[in-house]
């Protein structure tokens, strides 16, 4: 007669939760599946699907108690991680928000906001146009299964437990704010610099003829001019994309896969 005891099945659980509570809490902070748009029941669902699937190709998961306090740090622990990666994958797409938000400041758009449906927050029109746009790309190339696939090899990198978590990984994450700007920062500096010519001219002219009233004309040309830049420089956005999601995911390899 097949008998299974108690200790076993909490075994069985523990295998299985483990690894759940970092998908889960990836997959509330990723962008797309973790928005407000996506039903809780449905992360839920795929986040038990993905656990389920990865769980026979993990490590041995270690074994607590499931009422002491190590297995309240243990789940803590998972959760920051999973939450850091899907941060840090959310940044990638706020590189574009913050590249169009500083092109419609520079060119008279910063007040045409409207709501994003997806953060719950009011952006520049240009910001959401560059950030749907990121969205399809990133589904279009597959960059939701490269990061499930980085998921599954950092239970390699940092497994579970409470001596597998190195402080300096929070530490990188956190810098990835600065290079999110300085990304933002690189894309956006054709945009701006030509902008500034623009600005530059106009007042080189408003100087030279003072009785001109140039600030009629130049807040309206220069807007169109703007939005005629910013669509010239869609045919360079897919390679824009390439370099800045190359670095996002070498960034998240050096932080959570390397050494594995």
């Amino acid at each position: 007669m097949f008998e299974v005891s108690l200790l076993e099945i909490e075994q069985w659980v523990a295998g299985f939760l483990w690894p759940l509570f970092r998908v889960a809490s990836f997959f509330m902070a990723i962008p797309l599946i973790g928005s407000s748009l996506v039903p809780g029941r449905i992360r839920l669902g795929l986040s038990l699907l993905v656990t389920m699937l990865l769980v026979p190709v993990l490590p041995p998961m270690p074994l607590f108690d499931g009422f002491s306090l190590q297995s309240y740090l243990i789940i803590a622990q998972q959760i920051l991680i999973g939450a850091a990666m899907g941060f840090m994958v959310q940044l990638l797409l706020q590189v574009f928000v913050v590249g169009g938000q500083l092109i419609s400041t520079q060119m008279g758009l910063g007040f045409a906001s409207v709501s994003d449906p997806v953060n719950g927050v009011s952006v520049v029109v240009l910001s959401q146009f560059f950030l749907q746009l990121t969205m399809l790309l990133f589904l279009a190339m597959n960059g939701h299964l490269v990061m499930i696939d980085a998921l599954a090899q950092s239970f390699v990198r940092i497994p579970v437990g409470l001596n597998g978590i190195d402080q300096s990984i929070f530490i990188e994450v956190a810098r990835t704010g600065g290079w999110m700007f300085a990304s933002a920062l690189l894309m956006a500096l054709p945009a701006i610099t030509a902008l500034l010519v623009i600005n530059f001219a106009f007042g080189i002219i408003t100087k030279a003829a003072p009785q001109l009233n140039i600030f009629a004309i130049g807040f309206p040309f220069t807007m169109l001019m703007g939005l005629l830049i910013a669509w010239v420089s869609l045919g360079g956005l897919l390679g824009q994309y390439q370099r800045i999601a190359g670095e996002a995911l070498e960034r998240i390899s050096q932080v959570f896969l390397a050494g594995g």
